[in-house]
C-alpha cells in the first residue's frame, strides 16, 4: 500500500480531470468517491473527492475551491520507454487545451504540470563521459517536446 498520496486541488472540475486521466494511462481506474452533502448545500451530490490510480500509482483530487491553482514548482513525471510512449502521452495530456513548456515539460488543460520523458535520456546524462552527456544535454534544452533519437546522436557526437 502507497503511504504517501498526491491530492489535486481543483475548483469544481476534478471529476473530469480524474476521467480525462485516467482515459490516458493503462492500468488506471477510479477507486472511491465522496459526495458533498449537506455541509456544503450549493454543490450537494457533487464530487468533494475521489481517490483514483494511474497505472497503479493511487492519487486523490478534490473540488476544494478556487483558492489555490496548479504552478509547475510541482509536477507529474511520467517516464516513458520509446519514442512512441512519449508521442502518445505528449498528444494526450495536450488534448483539450493544453499547453507544450519546454524540455518535455507541458501544462495540462486543467494547470497540471507534467514532464513527459524518455527513461534513456537520464541514463544520458548520468553517463561517465561528461562530453557526451553535455551533447545529451544540451540537445535537450532546445527541445520542446523530447526527441530520443536527436538527443542519442548529439549524445554520441554523430
Amino acid at each position: 500500500m502507497q503511504k504517501i498520496v498526491p491530492c489535486l486541488w481543483f475548483d469544481t472540475n476534478a471529476e473530469e480531470a480524474l476521467n480525462f486521466y485516467t482515459s490516458i494511462f493503462p492500468n488506471s481506474r477510479i477507486t472511491d468517491r465522496l459526495l458533498w452533502g449537506d455541509a456544503n448545500p450549493e454543490r450537494k451530490g457533487s464530487l468533494l473527492t475521489a481517490t483514483f490510480e494511474l497505472d497503479g500509482q493511487e492519487f486523490m483530487v478534490l473540488n476544494g475551491g478556487p483558492q489555490y491553482k496548479f504552478n509547475p514548482a510541482i509536477s507529474m513525471f511520467v517516464p516513458c520507454e520509446t519514442q512512441a510512449d512519449v508521442d502518445h502521452y505528449w498528444e494526450k495530456l495536450l488534448e483539450g487545451g493544453g499547453e507544450p513548456v519546454a524540455c518535455g515539460w507541458l501544462t495540462d488543460r486543467y494547470g497540471v504540470s507534467w514532464q513527459v520523458a524518455p527513461r534513456a535520456l537520464i541514463r544520458m546524462f548520468q553517463d561517465k563521459d561528461e562530453a557526451k552527456a553535455n551533447r545529451a544535454m544540451q540537445a535537450m534544452m532546445k527541445m520542446v517536446k523530447l526527441d530520443l533519437a536527436e538527443v542519442q546522436r548529439a549524445f554520441e557526437g554523430s
